[in-house]
C-alpha cells in the first residue's frame, strides 16, 4: 500500500513537471515565432520602401539623363540604408530570441530543481 502511494506521488510529480515543461516550451515557441513573423513583416515593408526609392530615382534618371551618375549613387545609398535597417532588425530579433532561449533554460532549471 505504501509503495502504491509512493508510485502515485511520483507519477503526479512527473506529470506536473511534464505539464510545466510543455507550458514553458509553448510560451517560448510563441515568443520566437512572433519575432520571426515580425522580422518577416519588417523585411517586406523594407522591400517595398526600397522599391519605391529605386523607382523614384529611375524616374529622375529619365527626366534628367545627364544626372545618371547621381541617380546611380542615390540607388546605391538606398540599398545601403535598406541593408543597414534590415541588419538592425535582424539583430534585434536575434537578441530577443536569445533572451527567450535563456529564459527557457532558467525556467526549466527551476521546474526540475523543485522536489
Amino acid at each position: 500500500m505504501i509503495d502504491e502511494k509512493k508510485a502515485q506521488e511520483v507519477l503526479g510529480q512527473v506529470t506536473g513537471k511534464t505539464a510545466e515543461t510543455l507550458t514553458v516550451w509553448a510560451d517560448a515557441n510563441q515568443r520566437v515565432l512572433r519575432e520571426v513573423v515580425e522580422l518577416g513583416a519588417v523585411t517586406a515593408k523594407e522591400s517595398v520602401r526600397l522599391f519605391g526609392e529605386l523607382q523614384q530615382s529611375a524616374i529622375e534618371a529619365f527626366r534628367e539623363p545627364q544626372n545618371a551618375f547621381k541617380v546611380f549613387e542615390a540607388q546605391l545609398q538606398a540599398w545601403t540604408r535598406s541593408a543597414e535597417r534590415l541588419q538592425s532588425s535582424a539583430e534585434q530579433a536575434g537578441k530577443s530570441i536569445q533572451e527567450s532561449c535563456t529564459g527557457v533554460v532558467a525556467k526549466l532549471k527551476d521546474v526540475y530543481a523543485k522536489n
